[in-house]
């Protein structure tokens, strides 16, 4: 590792020039620089050292390892400082990976060093001045932004661990950085307002209704209260009077900002926020989408080409739901059968236990099934559970939070039970396999779990292997059984109707200038969601643009090279060992992704 690092001195001093800490380290390594190293401990070692820095400039991340160091922090976001120090980090990655001969790696290590290369060179592209200028000055919107994860983060419900005195003292300290975060976060909105790059009405709009949901609910009952109510019984007496005194302190603090932020969206930002929703109408839009496209999709795709792919997928599923129609003998249009599902009783949930019952008899069936099509299983244990109400309004239909990397902490499926007359039951088996297992628990979990990847193959990954492995699982149903009830097939056909509708409404909104209302109406058209439903999911698309379109990419591409090795080794074709192919080495970019599978395959002939 030394020689590594000395390379690697060498190399900063040309894209760091004023970073004393390197010199210093350069001195304390130069006495072994000239110890000898393969290409693959060079890489090992490169890869090592990328990830120790890369926690450096990232406490978060590593809270959600399990590693506690200096979880004081969450970190220096939207500072010129941490932009910098990234993106100096990046350009390093690069460097040093350039002065190891892929060549002479073995099979596994060219692999990972592909998804390394990839990874790091697709960072950089999203790192430059002009698309931090498109970006930065729009830091929050409804699906994204530090007010929709903090309050449950530090309710004791999520990574940060409270268990000791010094875990309550860093969650109070974490306060402060979520403070200055949100502080940081006005100023960037007003240099926004100063260039003409501003984030829509619309988005700016349901921001504060989130924060006025969160302000409405008393101190005490608030997610930063709950570490209080919850303080383990073994902390002194003396240790439980202050630390409650100043959780009392930074609540109120913590409320003080949500106000600022609330009050500054409202009264100056929202009076000045675009009438539009696509990209294609902000300043430097058209550009920003397309870096989007490709960095979601892990492909240079075009948005009209998407679109097209959008308008056949659509129609194709359409002649799916129509056999339906004919089977269960409904005598109808399909959108008049689309409306008889949406407002029959029966596909209601009785109440959010039923509901929450109905997903636990789920998760049963397919632990029943799973061992037939996979031969490795994750440690962490899943575990089901309703979106707090604090959130449910504004969020998905489901969504999962990874466990532990040791197992300790469960994954977590999220259900929404929000406006329980708007949802139906005809999708709760298809959401199971697509957040649930074998969807995201099975890909985030077996990743994590496998200590023999680089940290940043076991941790990192991108949209279209992540959702395209959950799409594909949705369609394992078919094989295990659950499909054969014409309902539960009708559920899983909208949703993949849905992924199908998002090539056509992202691409719309985003690249040809589709209106809200004309979102809406394609998607009530060509399916049975309800209007809540497609409401929060075309309000989705225009808050995180390209981040649809990864879906049914990544499905369609995994589902091809399922039928390419299926198709090339017949009868030797083993579905467990497919899947291990493509969940054994973390989420990978598509075309890395591919190249591993034709390898796969021709080992097998």
């Amino acid at each position: 590792m030394k020689s590594l690092r000395t390379a690697m001195l060498a190399t900063a001093a040309i894209l760091m020039p004023a970073a004393p800490a390197f010199a210093d380290h350069h001195a304390e390594m130069s006495a072994d620089a000239e110890t000898p190293m393969t290409e693959g401990e060079k890489l090992k070692a490169l890869f090592a050292d990328s990830d120790k820095r890369g926690l450096e400039l990232n406490p978060l991340g590593r809270l959600f390892r399990g590693d506690d160091t200096n979880a004081d922090r969450l970190g220096d976001f939207l500072t010129d400082a941490s932009f910098y120090a990234s993106k100096r980090d990046t350009q390093l990655n690069i460097a040093l990976l350039e002065q190891i001969d892929r060549s002479k790696l073995n099979p596994t290590d060219q692999l990972a060093y592909d998804v390394f290369k990839y990874n790091q060179e697709q960072s950089l592209k999203g790192s430059t001045d002009e698309i931090r200028a498109l970006t930065e000055v729009r830091p929050v919107n409804h699906f994204s932004g530090f007010h929709t994860f903090y309050p449950t983060f530090a309710s004791g419900q999520s990574a940060a661990p409270f268990k000791t005195v010094k875990h309550y003292e860093d969650n109070l300290s974490r306060h402060k950085d979520y403070i200055a975060i949100g502080d940081r976060s006005i100023e960037k909105f007003r240099d926004g307002m100063e260039s003409g790059v501003l984030e829509t009405k619309l988005t700016i709009d349901n921001v504060i209704k989130q924060l006025d949901t969160q302000l409405a609910i008393p101190l005490e009952d608030s997610q930063y209260w709950a570490p209080v109510k919850n303080m383990p019984e073994d902390f002194s007496d003396e240790d439980k009077a202050r630390l409650t005194a100043e959780y009392r302190t930074a609540t109120e603090e913590l409320y003080a900002s949500t106000t600022r932020m609330r009050d500054f969206l409202r009264d100056e930002y929202l009076p000045v926020a675009r009438e539009t929703v696509g990209l294609s109408q902000m300043k430097g839009g058209e550009k920003l989408y397309a870096q989007m496209i490709e960095s979601t999709t892990t492909l240079p795709l075009a948005a009209d080409d998407l679109h097209n792919l959008g308008l056949s997928e659509v129609a194709r599923v359409k002649t799916g739901l129509e056999e339906i129609k004919a089977e269960v003998g409904f005598e109808g249009t399909l959108n008049e059968f689309f409306d008889f599902v949406r407002t029959d009783p029966q596909f209601k949930p009785e109440s959010r236990e039923a509901l929450t019952q109905s997903y636990y008899d789920i998760g049963k069936e397919v632990d029943a099934r799973i061992g037939d099509y996979f031969s490795v299983l994750p440690k962490s244990p899943l575990e089901i559970k309703p979106y707090d109400p604090a959130i449910e309004q504004f969020s998905a239909g489901g969504s999962y939070q990874s466990g532990a990397p040791d197992g300790s902490r469960p994954g977590t499926f999220y259900f929404n039970a929000y406006d329980l007359p708007s949802r139906l039951t005809t999708g709760n088996m298809t959401l199971y396999l697509h957040e649930g297992a074998p969807g995201h628990h099975f890909q985030i979990s077996l990743a994590q779990e496998n200590e023999a990847l680089p940290a940043f193959m076991r941790f990192g990954g991108n949209t279209a292997y992540v959702e395209g492995w959950a799409l594909y699982s949705e369609t394992l149903g078919y094989e295990m059984g659950f499909f054969e009830d014409p309902w539960n097939r009708y559920g899983t056909l909208q949703d993949e109707q849905l992924r199908a509708m998002r090539l056509v409404v992202d691409t719309g909104l985003h690249s040809k200038g589709w209106s809200r209302e004309k979102a809406i109406e394609f998607m009530l058209a060509n399916s049975g969601m309800t209007r809540t439903e497609v409401v929060a999911e075309v309000e989705r698309y225009i808050a995180i643009p390209s981040q649809a379109l990864a879906y049914k990419v990544g499905a369609l591409k995994i589902q091809e090279l399922r039928k390419k090795a299926e198709d090339t080794l017949g009868d030797d074709f083993d579905i467990k060992a497919f899947h291990d192919q493509v969940l054994n080495t973390g989420a990978l970019p598509l075309p890395v992704l591919e190249s591993k599978i034709d390898r796969w395959i021709a080992s097998q002939q």
